[in-house]
């Protein structure tokens, strides 16, 4: 048996004795009922085909229907005048790499353009170049959350990264684990961009809370001096001390020396403090020490 794929000739699948799914009584009520029909099926769900259908019947072709089924509902056979537009772009055809079955296993664009994922945008003639997007908002979303972790090497939930991991990390009360993440994350940047240690770190670690969604303060005022950093959430309190190029240690006395812990004694969140220490010479986070 022989499968018409990308064929879109009804005329060809059915001289050539391709396979071809019966779906002629379809065509014959889409003729004899209604006035006006819009196709608003994706690419690659057999349009071509059906029109190339439809023009065989209109014109009277009635061999090519031997043995399906309009053939016995058809009477007239009659041949009607044909207007057939073809809307493709120029040479949309020619684009081997868009259009090529053998090179769906080489160039996964032509996969994502063949199955309706991507759209012609527009052509540059000059350099023969075709600009691809995608065609409304729902298959953007479609794409990004269905196919795109298919072409990537790392799942976004294996990723330290994954915003969802870092979140987890904070809402469960798993705070060694999410510094893990946060200094693997520090370790990759760039020395270039590093200014005052101590305070590009320091608004780094409040931009990412902030950015995480977590309610976050820096020097927050006590009776007796400033927390450096205050992380709430519903079950968990997070009071966070940074040093420069000192022992994490020193940060946890001072969170315990200062006092910084009393305003949550009534509170009924478990309370973790964090003694972090940036260094200047690495330009990292380089340890931490967790009560």
């Amino acid at each position: 048996m022989k499968y018409p794929i990308g064929i879109q000739s009804f005329e060809k699948i059915r001289l050539d004795g391709y396979a071809y799914v019966d779906k002629t009584a379809l065509v014959y009520q889409l003729a004899n009922t209604g006035s006006y029909y819009f196709l608003s099926r994706p690419r690659r769900f057999g349009k071509s085909l059906l029109i190339s259908t439809l023009e065989a019947y209109f014109n009277g072709q009635r061999e090519l229907f031997k043995g399906l089924a309009i053939e016995k509902l058809e009477q007239d056979w009659t041949k009607y005048p044909i207007l057939h537009l073809d809307l493709n772009t120029g040479k949309y055809d020619e684009k081997q790499s868009l259009t090529d079955v053998e090179s769906f296993k080489d160039n996964p664009i032509a996969v994502i353009y063949q199955s309706g994922y991507l759209t012609i945008k527009g052509y540059e003639e000059e350099f023969d170049i075709y600009r691809l997007g995608f065609p409304n908002k729902e298959v953007a979303e479609g794409f990004i959350n269905y196919l795109t972790p298919y072409y990537m090497p790392v799942k976004d939930n294996e990723s330290v990264y994954f915003i969802s991991n870092f979140i987890a990390d904070v809402r469960t009360g798993n705070p060694d684990q999410f510094m893990k993440r946060l200094a693997t994350m520090f370790s990759d940047t760039d020395y270039k961009i590093v200014g005052n240690a101590e305070l590009y770190f320091q608004n780094a670690f409040f931009i990412v809370m902030r950015m995480l969604g977590f309610y976050t303060k820096v020097e927050r005022p006590t009776s007796e001096s400033r927390m450096d950093m205050v992380i709430e959430t519903k079950d968990y309190v997070y009071i966070v001390e940074f040093k420069l190029n000192a022992a994490p240690e020193e940060a946890l006395k001072q969170i315990e020396e200062k006092g910084y812990a009393k305003p949550f004694v009534m509170d009924s969140r478990k309370l973790y403090r964090i003694g972090v220490n940036f260094s200047l010479e690495k330009r990292c986070i380089d340890g931490w020490i967790i009560d």
